[in-house]
């Protein structure tokens, strides 16, 4: 993983900040717009895609940390989805790793890869864990959970306003 410019980079991805370029605010109004993606996310945003690319700058710009970013395909201007590493809210400092992928590209691998790469950017920024929370009945990313390897803490209505499964990934502990 490599990090230029806030951007960072995998072997098949690139995560970028989102923009408000015609090009990024269609692909967020399909991806947003779709049944098959909002059911797991309690619904389609409640603000325009412009105003929501500008509450993610300022999540960045909250504490250098955070983030939400464009998933692209590494060499393409194709967007899968969003990946996401920001505080929890309702909480007491906790931090949520997400990801919202694109059913075009759904089956790739890339929301674990695009998790990862945002989860060991917050670890090397002193995260000293990530939580990622999961509707029941999200088989697929419960599997990115699993592969990222979180551990299950059961269902919980902390966070949000809703029953939810909830995951943590501690830190890797670093010996001198």
């Amino acid at each position: 993983m490599t990090a230029a410019g806030g951007d960072l980079r995998t072997a098949r991805l690139r995560l970028r900040a989102w923009t408000t370029r015609r090009d990024d605010l269609a692909r967020l109004v399909d991806l947003y717009g779709r049944p098959e993606v909002t059911r797991w996310l309690g619904g389609t945003p409640s603000v325009p895609p412009v105003e929501l690319v500008a509450r993610w700058r300022a999540v960045a710009r909250s504490d250098d940390r955070f983030g939400v970013w464009a998933v692209e395909l590494a060499g393409t201007a194709t967007v899968a989805g969003t990946v996401l590493l920001k505080p929890l809210p309702h909480g007491v400092g906790e931090v949520e790793v997400g990801w919202h992928l694109h059913p075009d590209s759904w089956g790739h691998g890339y929301a674990t890869e695009a998790a990862r790469a945002v989860v060991d950017r917050g670890f090397e920024a002193g995260l000293p864990e990530v939580y990622a929370v999961v509707r029941p009945g999200n088989t697929a990313s419960v599997a990115v959970c699993t592969r990222l390897g979180m551990t299950p803490l059961g269902r919980m209505r902390r966070w949000y306003d809703v029953e939810l499964d909830a995951f943590r990934l501690m830190a890797p502990v670093v010996v001198d």
